[in-house]
């Protein structure tokens, strides 16, 4: 496995959390380069504090941690306390980070770090995406430098998580998803349609505390805090656990399928603002921008999800 150089952008959120741990778990496939803080979720303050946190319980306080924008392009900042509690991270008691913020904005970040290894960096998006496109219209010159853009965003099938037709992370800030699909970057989407097939089942969330190490037991107890909103929401037996689908499909992209196609987003709809409007079954012949992942495999999920915490402290 080629190991990849990531920037991840984020808003931890027990699900992303999961997922930064997931990548941390897996050094041989991800050389972190830095972690940027997104609005999202939670406040910036909250998620630049999460992210510390993290890299804490990971052992990783080599990893640095940006703060990036601390509202959309446009629009007001809407919140997901309602799912992540007041901190955004609630579940596991993790003490307060002894390591601290880099001065570097994290809009900087990724232009210095993409122009100084063009063609190398993957942006690994797991909340909204407005600092990216922030950099890109700060540095246009770097879209042509990012390697690749895999981002848990959208839905079709499944519509809206936020909205009746808005998945949250596009909700939050459509205009930056909108700048982002049009920048030409090579981009893979994984919408509500596949991470609502990845369940965290009562034996799933076992399999975590079974581990026995801190990174193992704190995921669980995450998972166990936020999953009370959806199973409630949906009614199923575990809740959709979004943010790890992001390195599952850079990892293992066999367990997953999709097609490439077009997907554009609704900026200005009163009922369908945020919405990725996706031309799966390609009727226009607007330009495919996006490889999009329709399904994926729960049980190998979960194996390597697992497997990925098990080799953490």
């Amino acid at each position: 496995m080629t190991q990849r150089k990531l920037i991840i952008l984020t808003d931890p959120g027990q699900d992303q959390a999961a997922a930064i741990l997931m990548i941390l778990g897996q050094p041989q496939a991800f050389e972190v380069l830095g972690l940027v803080a997104t609005a999202g979720n939670i406040n910036l303050d909250h998620t630049i504090n999460n992210c510390l946190k993290l890299m804490e319980l990971a052992g990783r306080p080599d990893i640095p941690v940006f703060a990036g924008c601390p509202h959309p392009i446009v629009r007001p900042l809407v919140m997901a306390e309602h799912v992540h509690g007041p901190t955004g991270l609630d579940g596991p008691d993790l003490p307060q980070p002894k390591i601290r913020l880099q001065e570097k904005h994290g809009v900087d970040f990724i232009i210095d770090t993409v122009r100084a290894h063009p063609g190398e960096i993957t942006i690994c998006s797991l909340s909204p995406i407005t600092n990216l496109a922030v950099a890109l219209r700060k540095a246009p010159d770097i879209a042509e430098k990012i390697a690749e853009v895999v981002a848990m965003l959208g839905a079709y099938f499944e519509v809206g998580n936020i909205t009746s037709t808005a998945e949250f992370n596009c909700y939050v800030d459509p205009e930056a998803a909108d700048i982002v699909l049009k920048a030409g970057i090579k981009t893979t989407m994984l919408p509500l349609d596949v991470t609502h097939q990845m369940r965290s089942t009562p034996a799933r969330l076992q399999a975590m505390r079974a581990l026995g190490n801190k990174c193992g037991i704190a995921t669980a107890e995450m998972l166990e805090f936020s999953e009370a909103f959806d199973l409630k929401k949906y009614g199923w037996e575990g809740a959709p656990l979004h943010g790890p689908c992001v390195p599952a499909f850079m990892m293992a992209p066999e367990m997953f399928s999709g097609r490439q196609i077009n997907v554009s987003v609704e900026l200005n709809g009163t009922l369908t603002a945020g919405m990725t409007v996706a031309d799966w079954w390609q009727i226009t012949d607007r330009p495919k921008n996006v490889f999009y992942v329709k399904d994926g495999d729960p049980a190998a999920y979960y194996d390597l999800l697992i497997r990925s915490l098990g080799n953490l402290p």
